[in-house]
């Protein structure tokens, strides 16, 4: 029997998955189409694949020019927004090397939508109606069973908690984040965060200290924490999403701060979007947008203890 055979032959899983995948993207479109997005494509290949220090981007040659595999399309996205369009609405494949297991692959699918003239809370709004309506769509059940001590399906019937980070460290009798270094913080998420929040009924964690903004604005009446979420639903990080920041030199100090983190920690510098760099002093809109990994979503949609159950060829059978 062929190693073809033999990976296919063990993962009878997959023939019922897929058609749940396939379905799971059908309701998708669906359901931002009814709402008046615009499906756009951005590239694949680009000059930029974001400076923050976790991202490790795949280069590729591309007309003579060191170029990257896409880590996100946002920046792209965004000067759609910046250029007069409303609502738009993408789904694509990103690359992240280095980043695989039960939850990850290197090569995964990206689902990223953009609203002008809104905050992270209208998105949020978008994201808890994204979740019922897909649920629906395939019978009315969510679930993930690789977090010990959650059976049973996602409730989806209340609204979606809203925590703060802040009240997300009390309640695990942790001390404020705000006295943590990143490592530290980063270092609750992976123990604490990730199997606490969203285990029965999805949470939004909301207003992350500044120093971990990304690309949120800071929030008008804190300015100690930003405007940015991430969604969990059964233990699993689903999404994350911002009130997009539009200030191009703050930007620029903070592209400035991770490239200093990059060259500290050897790790390859990667240049600044310029063009996203002008488009930020001509003037972005007011506008918020979210990233949610569709992967994630179909292990939901399946009930699927890993990635490799919901994609056909994970990165070993590429």
């Amino acid at each position: 029997m062929s190693d073809h055979v033999r990976f296919f032959d063990g993962k009878p899983s997959l023939f019922q998955n897929i058609p749940v995948r396939a379905r799971c993207l059908a309701l998708l479109r669906e359901f931002f189409t009814a709402r008046g997005f615009i499906e756009v494509e951005t590239p694949i290949v680009c000059t930029s694949p974001g400076v923050e220090t976790h991202l490790a981007a795949m280069p590729v040659s591309c007309m003579n020019r060191t170029m990257y595999l896409t880590t996100s399309p946002e920046f792209h996205m965004k000067r759609l927004i910046s250029v007069g369009f409303d609502r738009v609405f993408q789904v694509t494949r990103a690359f992240r090397d280095g980043e695989r297991g039960e939850r990850h692959n290197p090569e995964f699918t990206m689902v990223e939508w953009y609203r002008r003239d809104c905050d992270y809370g209208a998105i949020m709004d978008d994201s808890q109606e994204l979740l019922r309506h897909v649920a629906m769509g395939i019978g009315g059940r969510l679930e993930f069973p690789g977090i010990e001590g959650v059976r049973g399906p996602i409730s989806l019937e209340n609204d979606f908690r809203r925590v703060t980070m802040v009240q997300a460290f009390a309640e695990l009798g942790l001390p404020s984040p705000f006295g943590m270094t990143l490592e530290e913080r980063d270092q609750v998420a992976v123990d604490h965060l990730d199997f606490h929040l969203g285990r029965h009924e999805p949470e939004f964690l909301i207003e992350y200290p500044a120093d971990q903004a990304s690309l949120a604005r800071k929030k008008p009446e804190d300015p100690r924490v930003a405007e940015r979420f991430e969604l969990y639903c059964g233990g699993l990080e689903l999404e994350n999403g911002f009130s997009e920041l539009a200030d191009a030199d703050e930007y620029l100090e903070r592209c400035r701060i991770d490239l200093a983190e990059r060259a500290r920690l050897g790790l390859p510098q990667y240049p600044i979007d310029e063009r996203y760099v002008s488009m930020l002093r001509d003037g972005m809109p007011v506008c918020a947008g979210t990233a949610l990994g569709f992967d994630r979503l179909v292990m939901l949609a399946c009930g699927a203890r890993t990635i490799r159950d919901v994609i056909a060829f994970p990165w070993d059978q590429a």
